[in-house]
């Protein structure tokens, strides 16, 4: 649900692409927001899978694990929080924006390079055992979670894969 005074077309537009179940502009009527909010209330829960499978990565949104062939992962809770929303949205690539906004609370400093440095440990654990690497780097836009199949064979076809702060360019 979106809540702003941005009230042109093309804003709107851009918030519900972006995942947006509503779009209010302000000013509003406070009547308008409650029966906006009821409305989405009876919608009921999203059926989202409890289980996220990619190839050999399991991510059991349930018990809050990840196991790839088979081998539990051990992450911590903001590298399981990273791993599930970038499995969520595998073949699709997700920017650090995106990122910060759904994995770091407010508290967040965008100018840091905390997306990074957690991109580059959930990348040891998740390709240390090897296998082809399943978060792929694209500069400037951010991070994919590609099938094994499209994920590239060489780390070195990554310019990402080290896990250096370089990963999503910021000019």
């Amino acid at each position: 649900f979106m809540l702003t005074a941005r009230d042109a077309v093309a804003d709107r537009v851009a918030g519900l692409d972006s995942g947006a179940d509503d779009y209010l502009t302000k000013p509003f009527a406070l009547a308008e927001l409650l029966a906006r909010l009821r409305a989405l209330l009876r919608r009921g829960p999203e059926l989202a899978p409890g289980v996220v499978t990619v190839g050999d990565l399991v991510v059991d949104t349930h018990a809050q694990r990840a196991t790839r062939a088979g081998r539990d992962l051990g992450l911590t809770t903001k590298e399981y929080a990273m791993l599930e929303y970038l499995a969520r949205r595998a073949g699709r690539v997700v920017g650090r924006a995106e990122l910060s906004e759904h994995v770091w609370d407010d508290n967040h400093d965008p100018l840091s390079n905390v997306i990074e440095v957690y991109i580059a440990r959930v990348r040891k654990k998740v390709d240390g055992a090897g296998g082809p690497p399943l978060i792929s780097t694209r500069r400037g836009a951010g991070y994919i979670r590609a099938a094994p199949a499209d994920a590239p064979a060489d780390p070195a076809a990554d310019p990402g894969a080290s896990g250096g702060a370089s990963g999503d360019a910021v000019a």
